[in-house]
């Protein structure tokens, strides 16, 4: 009968491990985690979770020399802590449990984050002991002021600590300047709370990552045009303000003439940038990030579409006239659009990725799991192939590849 191992466990809550250094969890096996530490001391060496691991891994060694049966491993979370990192760690350790089987764990953490986890590692396996580690110069420190410079750095509680009042100012300075009082400021923050509930935020910040600007590619030439189109659009915008006041238009009709007048021209301008970058990715032969482009176009002349027609059913001063039924028959047609437009683009992905060789390439989802390494693909069925660490197989959706570069990235609720 094989002896159940003990599993001395670290856990990195806010992912630093992939934030930093690349290094997609969970870490499994002695070699995995030593490396994993070391990669992440030399991209951060303040960072106290490569201290946790070091220390995981020499707890790990005591024990081996004493005769214990042990394993270690570190699990990762999502930089944005909260419910997202918890369900991965969770996902992560229900994996981990059922290939080991360990009696018993030790549970390495640094600081008081990390304990936040750990009812739901004693709701799976059982704790004998917990350590926390320290950086001994910073131990005091850590309490106050350092750990509030530190965090600030962070742009996850930068956005919040000094993101969120920022916005509340410029609002309140706008709508104090145009004299419409605090009650839009209301409106739009209580929208944007809501949006970060429901994770709309997260979603509309990972698209934005598609286009982060660089003067090393091309596309740069792309984003100064987009820029020049986008100036106009302010320019239309104040104009349109100031035509709605002379109108003496009701706010949610000014609102909707300022928005039906900029929102072609904001297409266009995203129109250009959408055609730079994917020229980026043609250049760099990445064929397959174009047909995202290509869905981030199509849903921005969609929305534009249905936004301009709702406008004008709003404002309704100029010919032609729009009704209520004209602009429910706009979102209709633009949801029938978007799904045969869906379909087709998905189609196409299906037949570049059948003929790029991902045999052989890592698995890692978008929040830097590393799911395991693709072993093959099932044409008729629509599915890739993935062998985990312990040479267990299954398969998702080709539709689920978010890219493919020296790895292939996946978009995974695992």
């Amino acid at each position: 009968m094989v002896e159940r191992p003990i599993l001395v466990l670290c856990i990195d809550r806010d992912n630093d491990l992939y934030e930093k250094g690349k290094v997609s969890g969970p870490l499994i096996g002695r070699e995995r985690n030593l490396q994993g530490a070391m990669t992440l001391a030399l991209a951060d060496p303040e960072d106290p979770d490569s201290n946790a691991i070091f220390y995981a891994i020499k707890i790990f060694d005591q024990m081996r020399k004493e005769g214990y049966s042990v394993e270690v491993a570190t699990l990762t979370g999502d930089k944005n802590l909260g419910y997202k990192a918890d369900k991965e760690i969770s996902n992560q350790l229900d994996r981990i449990t059922a290939e080991l089987n360990p009696s018993s764990c030790i549970l390495i953490s640094d600081g008081a984050s990390d304990e936040e986890i750990i009812p739901i590692v004693k709701s799976r396996i059982t704790i004998d002991s917990t350590k926390i580690i320290f950086i001994k110069q910073a131990k005091e420190l850590e309490k106050t002021y350092f750990v509030l410079l530190e965090k600030l750095r962070d742009p996850y509680f930068a956005k919040i600590v000094l993101g969120i009042p920022a916005m509340l100012i410029i609002l309140l300075s706008l709508t104090s300047y145009f004299g419409m009082g605090w009650e839009v400021v209301g409106v739009i923050a209580g929208l944007y709370l809501l949006l970060r509930i429901f994770g709309v935020d997260e979603l509309v910040g990972g698209v934005l990552n598609d286009f982060r600007f660089s003067f090393e590619r091309t596309s740069w030439i792309g984003y100064m045009g987009a820029f020049a189109v986008f100036s106009i659009a302010a320019f239309m915008g104040y104009q349109s303000i100031n035509s709605a006041i002379g109108l003496e238009l009701s706010h949610e009709k000014l609102v909707a003439l300022v928005v039906g007048n900029i929102s072609w021209i904001i297409f266009i301008g995203l129109l250009i940038i959408m055609i730079s970058k994917s020229i980026d990715a043609l250049m760099d032969k990445k064929k397959y990030i174009v047909t995202k482009y290509m869905l981030y176009t199509a849903a921005a002349g969609l929305a534009t579409f249905v936004i301009l027609i709702g406008s004008s059913w709003i404002v309704n001063i100029y010919e032609p006239y729009v009704d209520f039924g004209t602009f429910i028959l706009s979102i209709a047609l633009s949801i029938v659009l978007g799904y045969f437009i869906t379909s087709v683009i998905t189609w196409y992905r299906k037949e570049i990725l059948l003929e790029m060789k991902i045999e052989g390439k890592e698995a890692i989802s978008e929040r830097g799991t590393y799911l395991g390494k693709i072993v093959g693909i099932d044409a008729k069925k629509g599915k890739i192939i993935i062998q985990t660490l312990f040479d267990k197989k299954y398969s998702m959706p080709i539709s689920a590849v978010s890219s493919v570069d020296d790895n292939v990235i996946l978009k995974s609720n695992d």
